[in-house]
């Protein structure tokens, strides 16, 4: 009698278990969501983390509150995000340097590079736009290469951080140009890109997100972007490639939840974040920042993850860019 009780509450418990994620997906959201982003307010990840979060309140019918932790290339904010509890009120704003940087550059990762996040949806991509103080003598990436050239180390570039797109983007430019600019890093590309305003840093490649009101008055100068064709919100500005052939680099945006979210919650997520992101008004404001808005779910947005990690993999062992554990 006794066996046969306890195997009744077995599968009653198990069938508890089971309903549980239902029957909560059911109920969500019912109190506040917090959206992890890894940088400095201001910079593009802070700049695209609101926009979502006003649209993804009034869709959902509550707060998405923004929660900035800067530093470290992101790994502070993955690493907070990762040890979060896996149910549905805690978004990480997933980067470049996250899922195709980071991995390749640190052994010992505070997250599970492979199985940590699960992802949601891929929210735009962008070239970098190489701007310098208005004050330096350059006009063109050409003159960028020659003054390198002409005084190895003297150039100085700000990135976000050790690991950073931004990085990348500079060594990628040292390695194909064969010239020597010295890394600068900061703790999130705003403070990077104030530092190069005010003249203490030379160059900078960064978002058009966060470059471009600078850009409009002049507080820096733009010179080229860093795609592979020009950014449509830029056509006016040659790539690098047009100077250095085979320069190619971009960065993306991404919304991920810890692992073992349930399945049906991460399923409504990407619902919403597929709404949100055909909103005409998303897409054009999206777009005025200098950006191209994502298409597709959360299968795409795995593959495009697994691509560029392994693309950009091998710059990162030529430039033998490391960071320490």
């Amino acid at each position: 009698m006794t066996s046969k009780r306890q195997l009744l509450l077995g599968m009653i418990a198990a069938a508890t278990l089971a309903i549980a994620p239902v029957a909560m997906a059911q109920t969500y959201p019912n109190k506040p969501i917090r959206l992890i982003v890894p940088d400095a307010p201001g910079g593009s990840p802070d700049v695209l983390g609101r926009l979502l979060a006003q649209k993804l309140s009034e869709s959902m019918g509550q707060p998405i509150v923004v929660e900035n932790r800067p530093g470290a290339a992101g790994l502070l904010a993955a690493e907070m995000a990762a040890r979060a509890a896996p149910d549905g009120y805690t978004l990480f704003m997933s980067t470049t340097s996250i899922w195709a940087i980071l991995p390749s550059v640190k052994r010992n990762l505070p997250y599970d590079a492979d199985n940590g996040f699960i992802p949601i949806s891929r929210i735009a991509t962008a070239s970098n736009v190489l701007v310098i103080n208005p004050s330096m003598p350059v006009k063109s990436v050409a003159d960028l290469v020659k003054l390198a050239k002409a005084s190895p180390g003297s150039v100085n570039y700000a990135s976000a951080g050790i690991a950073t797109p931004a990085h990348l983007a500079g060594e990628m430019l040292n390695l194909l140009a064969d010239i020597k600019m010295t890394h600068v890093p900061y703790k999130g590309a705003a403070p990077a890109l104030l530092d190069v305003i005010a003249g203490n840093v030379q160059v900078i490649l960064t978002g058009p997100l966060a470059a471009g009101p600078h850009m409009a008055t002049g507080k820096v100068r733009a010179l080229a972007t860093t795609g592979a064709q020009r950014n449509p919100s830029l056509p006016e500005l040659p790539t690098i490639a047009e100077t250095v052939p085979g320069y190619e680099i971009s960065q993306s945006w991404g919304i991920t939840a810890p692992a073992g979210t349930p399945a049906p919650i991460v399923r409504q997520l990407g619902a919403e974040m597929v709404k949100v992101l055909a909103l005409p008004d998303v897409r054009e404001r999206i777009s005025r920042l200098g950006v191209v808005p994502a298409t597709g779910g959360a299968d795409e947005f795995a593959a495009f993850i697994t691509a560029e990690r392994k693309r950009l993999s091998d710059v990162i062992k030529q430039a033998g860019i490391v960071l320490a554990e």
